[in-house]
């Protein structure tokens, strides 16, 4: 994990939410909260250094393997 983008992309969030906050106000509790939904999203997504994860047909592999060891014995 990389520390500074992962907090650059957390100062980027606040101030979105700054900028944004004053024209949210008057919009209902939905569109905010799908507003926060999906900043959430982008912020939990920045954690994970997704370039460079196997796709998921290796996440299928891994699951999957020890299963296979079991059925051929």
């Amino acid at each position: 994990m990389r520390w500074g983008a992962f907090f650059s992309v957390v100062v980027i969030v606040a101030l979105v939410i700054l900028y944004e906050w004053p024209k949210m106000k008057q919009n209902p509790k939905k569109d905010k909260m799908a507003f926060f939904t999906l900043l959430l999203i982008g912020l939990v997504l920045s954690m994970f250094d997704l370039p460079h994860m196997g796709g998921p047909t290796s996440w299928v592999e891994t699951l999957f393997r020890p299963f296979g060891r079991f059925m051929e014995k």
